[in-house]
């Protein structure tokens, strides 16, 4: 049994106030009063703020705090321990932001009992702020302040030693249910979405199925680390009351591999055709542009091979979460927005045939 809290009415005052004073944002205060509410949309996680009081005066002290715990659907959580998605995100907190200048939310607290089930994370909250929404989207402002970001994580950990460390490699028996599984996934996927998903956009789906293998076998060229789930539910903006432009949270999906993995996905999946196809020239300039300037020279006529293979992740992360995870209503609308924007991508641009070039030429 996990010795911290694990759900948020298990959070209390001595809890943390002992998990701030470590963090040096206390100053002696102490915390008298504790409230909290839920946040979130999380599909594998629940989060709650919480406001707190003290008994005097506290410069450097929250007014609130931010807090992650394990999902309280059995599903969903079983789901996120057996691919090791909660390890991930405790261990990104650990070893991986302070590696970077992305914004993300400073970590107060990064705890993970050994069954893989039980975590806490506490960090900063940095509300008032606007939660992004995959299903309202994005303005083009958004979106470049997404791009800037990505590139600050790609650059910064580009064939970085910390792309080889045990919690970062692929799990064999975890591969091999993901690779088990897939099939089952899209089969579920395609009873449940059939009527909702154009036809040719289905049948990208159907075909990625039929050459799975070709998906899970790539390997990139050059690794960075990859934040996974690169898309608008997982960012903040207007952050801090305006203060600042953006944050990314949630990365239970990290992960190692090409940078334009995350690029694809946003673009597809992330921020949708309307918004894509009049600026996607544009914004993949800038993105090669910030990772230029950050000393990893690129082009967009270089990229867009990986770029093309990079939409696939968003119809694969569509399909299979949708049948992993706990149902629900805003829950299909979302896997139905990825699922269209990846595959209106793909078709786009051919997706699938790079995948199979790329793999016949391995």
């Amino acid at each position: 049994m996990a010795d911290f809290p694990t759900r948020p009415d298990e959070v209390d005052a001595v809890w943390l106030e002992a998990r701030l004073a470590d963090a040096g944002v206390l100053d002696g205060a102490r915390i008298v009063k504790v409230e909290w509410q839920s946040i979130g949309t999380g599909q594998v996680g629940d989060t709650a703020r919480f406001s707190l009081t003290y008994d005097r005066p506290a410069p450097l002290a929250p007014a609130s705090v931010a807090a992650k715990f394990p999902s309280s659907d059995p599903t969903s959580r079983q789901t996120a321990a057996s691919f090791s998605l909660y390890k991930r995100e405790v261990n990104f907190y650990r070893d991986v932001a302070g590696l970077i200048d992305m914004r993300v939310p400073r970590a107060y607290a990064a705890l993970l009992d050994d069954n893989g089930c039980d975590f806490v994370l506490l960090f900063e909250d940095l509300g008032p702020c606007e939660a992004g929404n995959q299903l309202s989207g994005c303005g083009i402002d958004q979106a470049r302040d997404a791009l800037r970001q990505a590139a600050a994580l790609h650059a910064a950990t580009l064939d970085h030693p910390v792309l080889d460390s045990e919690w970062l490699q692929t799990d064999p028996q975890a591969s091999a249910m993901l690779r088990a599984l897939y099939p089952q996934a899209q089969a579920i996927f395609r009873e449940r979405y059939a009527d909702a998903l154009d036809p040719a956009l289905m049948a990208i789906c159907d075909e990625l199925d039929e050459c799975a293998d070709l998906w899970f076998d790539r390997k990139p060229a050059r690794r960075s680390f990859l934040h996974g789930d690169f898309r608008l539910d997982n960012m903040l903006f207007g952050i801090r009351d305006g203060q600042e432009p953006i944050a990314l949270v949630d990365w239970q999906t990290a992960a190692v591999g090409c940078g334009l993995t995350d690029i694809g996905y946003f673009m597809g999946c992330g921020i949708g055709s309307g918004l894509r196809r009049p600026h996607e020239a544009a914004l993949l300039d800038l993105y090669c542009a910030e990772m230029t300037r950050r000393g990893v020279a690129m082009t967009r006529d270089e990229i867009m091979d990986d770029y093309r293979i990079g939409a696939l992740h968003g119809v694969s992360t569509a399909v299979f979460s949708s049948a992993f995870v706990v149902r629900t209503e805003r829950g299909d609308a979302n896997f139905l927005s990825m699922a269209r924007g990846a595959c209106e991508l793909a078709l786009e641009h051919n997706s699938l045939g790079a995948l199979k070039r790329r793999m016949e030429n391995a």
